[in-house]
C-alpha cells in the first residue's frame, strides 16, 4: 500500500560509517552537545563506547535517559541542539549524534542486545492518558521504576502524534512500533481504541485501581483563521491531511479517502515544522504546486533550516512576507485565494488549501473529570510540588497538553521530570497510608 516515494530520506550509516563518524567526537572536557540536549544525554559517553565498537554499553547509557532513541535519532532538531551545540559546528562539521543515536538504537533492535532486568511492578498502579511521545516517556520510567502501568490510546494503535502525524518519510510507522515495543516489554500494558472521557473518566480511575493518573493527550483541536471563506470545502487542517496520509500509507483507508487529488495546486498557510511536513507529504501524494505562505522572512522561518532546504530541494515555493486574507469559490468549493504579498494584492487559483498555524488541546477529558483547572488558553494548569501535579489530587499532566505544542525531545525532558512527581507522591500516600 505504502507509495515508494514514502521511503525514508535521511538513510542510516553502516557500521564501519558509524564507528568512524564516532571516532570524530573529541570527547571535550566540557561537552557542550549534553549542554545542548533536553534530556542532557551522556553523549560523549555513548559515542566513546560506539567508537569501541561497544554497542550494547553505548545502547545502555542512551536507555539512562530516553526511552525513544531510534525515534529522537531521527525527528529531533539536532541542528538547533546537540548538534548545534557541538564545537566541531564551528567549522560546520558537528559530529552527527542523531544519526549516531539511531544507529545505535537501531542495531540493538536488529540484534536483540539488551535485555533489562525488570523490577518486580509492586510500588504501585498508575494510568496513561495518551501514548505520544510525553505518555510514552512517563510509561517507561515509571516501570522501569516499578510500577504497574497501563496505558490507554484512543486511536487503535499507540504512538499518538509519532504514529499519526509525522510523516512516514521522516519517520517509518515501524519503528515506532518497534519502541513501542520495547516499552511493552518493561511490563507495560496498552489498552487501545479506549477513549477517556468517554468509556471511563478519570474520576472512576482513581475510585478503583489506580494511585495517580498522568495526562498526556497533546493537542488534538487545530487552530484556525478567522478570515472569508475559511469553511470552503476543501480548506482543511493539516493535522487531518497527514493523519489520512499516514493511515492510507498503513493501508487502513483507500487512497480516494486521501483529502488530495492527483494534479492539485496546494496553498499551505503557516511555515512551521508541520507545514514543511504537509507541503513535502502534499508532493508525494501528487500535488502538481505547493506554496507555503508566510508572514515572515526566511531568516524568520520558524521550521528547522534542513527542513525548508529539503522543502525546496523538492520543489516547495515559498511566498515571504505574504498572508492569505481571503478563500473564494463556486458552490461551496475553493477555487482561488487572494494573497496580500510586498507587490500587492495577488488572486491565485487553487484546489486545495492546508492550515498549519497550530493546535490547542481537547477538553474532552478535563470536561469530564473533578477539579482539573486549566488556563484561559485551555492548558492543563501543574504544580511544582509534586512535579506535574494538577489541581486535583493525583492527577498529573505533561506534554503539549500543559504547554504550547513542542518538539518530540522537548515533550519528553518534561515527562521524565512528571514521572518523578508522580512516584514521589505514590510513594509518600503509601508511606502515610501504612
Amino acid at each position: 500500500m505504502k507509495r515508494d516515494n514514502f521511503a525514508e530520506t535521511n538513510i542510516s550509516y553502516t557500521t564501519k560509517e558509524a564507528i568512524d563518524e564516532a571516532k570524530r567526537c573529541l570527547n571535550c572536557k566540557n561537552p557542550l552537545c549534553v549542554q545542548g540536549c533536553p534530556i542532557e544525554h551522556d553523549i560523549p559517553g555513548f559515542i566513546h563506547q560506539l567508537s569501541m565498537g561497544n554497542v550494547g554499553a553505548a545502547m545502555q547509557i542512551i536507555n539512562e535517559k530516553s526511552n525513544l532513541p531510534a525515534i529522537c535519532g531521527r525527528v529531533c532538531p539536532h541542528e538547533k541542539q546537540c548538534e548545534g551545540h557541538c564545537i566541531l559546528n564551528k567549522k560546520d562539521n558537528p559530529v552527527r549524534v542523531g544519526k549516531l543515536e539511531r544507529f545505535i538504537a537501531d542495531f540493538d533492535s536488529d540484534m536483540s542486545l539488551i535485555k533489562e532486568r525488570l523490577k518486580p511492578k509492586t510500588r504501585g498502579k498508575v494510568a496513561i492518558v495518551g501514548s505520544g511521545p510525553a505518555g510514552l516517556t512517563v510509561a517507561g520510567d515509571l516501570a522501569r521504576g516499578g510500577f504497574n502501568v497501563v496505558v490507554f490510546e484512543g486511536q487503535k494503535e499507540p504512538g499518538g502524534v509519532l504514529m499519526y502525524g509525522i510523516p512516514e518519510y521522516r519517520l517509518p510507522k515501524d519503528i515506532v512500533r518497534r519502541e513501542i515495543k520495547k516499552i511493552e516489554a518493561l511490563g507495560v500494558t496498552f489498552m487501545n481504541d479506549f477513549l477517556i472521557g468517554e468509556k471511563m473518566t478519570v474520576d472512576e480511575m482513581l475510585e478503583h485501581e489506580f494511585d495517580a493518573v498522568f495526562i498526556g493527550s497533546g493537542t488534538s483541536v487545530p487552530k484556525t483563521l478567522d478570515i472569508a471563506g475559511i469553511n470552503l470545502y476543501k480548506v482543511l487542517q493539516t493535522s487531518y491531511f497527514l493523519r489520512m496520509v499516514n493511515l492510507y500509507n498503513n493501508g487502513d483507508i483507500s487512497r480516494n479517502a486521501v483529502p488530495l487529488i492527483d494534479g492539485e495546486d496546494v496553498a499551505i498557510i503557516g511555515a512551521g515544522n508541520v507545514a514543511m511536513d504537509a507541503a513535502r507529504t502534499a508532493l508525494r501524494m501528487g500535488a502538481n504546486s505547493v506554496k507555503i505562505i508566510y508572514r515572515g522572512t526566511e531568516e524568520t522561518l520558524p521550521a528547522l533550516k534542513t527542513e525548508y532546504h529539503e522543502a525546496v530541494e523538492e520543489g516547495v515555493e515559498f511566498l515571504w512576507q505574504s498572508k492569505t486574507i481571503e478563500c473564494m469559490g463556486e458552490n461551496n468549493t475553493l477555487n482561488a485565494i487572494r494573497v496580500e504579498t510586498p507587490e500587492g494584492e495577488k488572486l491565485m487559483p487553487m484546489n486545495r488549501v492546508l492550515i498549519a498555524i497550530g493546535s490547542k488541546p481537547a477538553n474532552r477529558i478535563v470536561s469530564t473529570s473533578l477539579g482539573i483547572e486549566v488556563n484561559e488558553s485551555g492548558y492543563v494548569i501543574t504544580k511544582e510540588h509534586p512535579y506535574g501535579m494538577t489541581t486535583r489530587r493525583g492527577v498529573f499532566a505533561g506534554g503539549d497538553v500543559v504547554h504550547t505544542p513542542q518538539t518530540v525531545v522537548l515533550a519528553m525532558r518534561e515527562a521524565k521530570q512528571v514521572a518523578k512527581g508522580i512516584a514521589q507522591y505514590v510513594d509518600a500516600v503509601k508511606l502515610l497510608s501504612q
